[in-house]
């Protein structure tokens, strides 16, 4: 079976819209197309903007922020003294996609609740056990 091109499907990405002022002072919401109709549409009282992304796109993004994670917490790792014990084994991030596709790392003091998040929980592999080499008798 020869495996689908799926980095050209599109995904929907719908977040907060951006908000502007108009010369009345009044704020007005923009939304892009396709769905002009639902200018009122709100998620938790918030005003909402729908825009499409390339799942390549999306996976590139998620791949270069995996990566640079993974070389962050490896260096804290080495920073270790070996004589403390200490293992790192386990880390939470909540990430944030925004409407280009962009992958953002939530900091303390964003509710994650309602928001939309993604939670990324990565856990130390265990390493295979070598085996004993059996004795013959």
């Amino acid at each position: 079976m020869q495996e689908q091109d799926w980095g050209n499907e599109e995904l929907w990405i719908v977040t907060a819209s951006d908000r502007q002022e108009s010369q009345s002072g009044q704020k007005t919401v923009a939304f892009s197309p396709p769905n002009p109709t639902r200018s009122g549409a709100t998620v938790s009282g918030e005003a909402i903007k729908e825009s499409r992304v390339k799942a390549e796109n999306l996976a590139a993004q998620m791949s270069q922020f995996v990566r640079v994670i993974g070389r962050v917490f490896a260096d804290a790792q080495k920073q270790i003294d070996p004589q403390a014990g200490l293992q790192l084994d386990e880390i939470k991030l909540a990430v944030d996609i925004s409407a280009k596709g962009e992958i953002k790392l939530l900091g303390t003091g964003i509710e994650t609740s309602g928001k939309g998040a993604i939670e990324l929980k990565f856990k130390r592999a265990e390493l295979p056990k070598k085996s004993q080499p059996s004795e013959s008798v």
